[in-house]
């Protein structure tokens, strides 16, 4: 019994947080700008929109886990690491290492060590946390310190795509001292 209990406090807790991510979306959508736009037509409507597209067909498709996904990552420029290229391999069935590099406004790298946790209401839809390091070149400087993670992830059962909305709060120490916390990122991953 008291696994129910500890299982439904993480889930409220993580259902708190989520609104929490989906409040500040909200709040700050004004202010947030496409990272990497090849295409300067697309606005913040279309942006949202396949974005919504996106969510209703992850819901409606069934998924199942992988072993290694590769793909990228967008979110905000505030962050030291910002849009660029990711990797995530797990380790075991919750533990998974992932890798992040930052290829705007300068280089960063960042390693993450995360649990994943599966939600029981949708085949393999996972939220997970964890905590990690990274280092960060911008304008002749040197930045490092440490990111924390939590989101949610899931995989498409029909193709080799894995999708990934998460916070990523980061803490610089070396650099200025500075708490970022707009570090929000949608991803997305080829499965292999």
């Amino acid at each position: 019994m008291p696994d129910k209990k500890l299982h439904g406090s993480f889930t409220a807790i993580f259902i708190f947080i989520l609104t929490q991510i989906i409040k500040a979306l909200t709040n700050q959508i004004i202010i947030l700008k496409i990272i990497y736009n090849p295409f300067k037509t697309v606005t913040m409507k279309k942006t949202g929109l396949l974005f919504c597209l996106i969510s209703l067909i992850t819901l409606a498709s069934k998924a199942q886990d992988y072993k290694t996904a590769a793909g990228i990552r967008l979110g905000p420029n505030s962050a030291y690491i910002t849009a660029g290229l990711t990797i995530k391999h797990f380790l075991n069935e919750k533990a998974a290492i992932e890798g992040i590099v930052g290829l705007n406004n300068g280089l960063g790298i960042c390693g993450l060590y995360e649990i994943h946790f599966p939600i029981d209401a949708v085949k393999n839809l996972k939220w997970f946390a964890g905590a990690g390091g990274y280092v960060a070149f911008r304008s002749s400087s040197t930045y490092v310190g440490g990111a924390g993670i939590v989101g949610l992830d899931y995989k498409f059962e029909d193709i080799p795509l894995n999708i990934t909305l998460d916070w990523k709060p980061e803490l610089n120490l070396i650099g200025g001292v500075r708490f970022e916390s707009s570090g929000l990122g949608l991803s997305a991953r080829y499965t292999f």
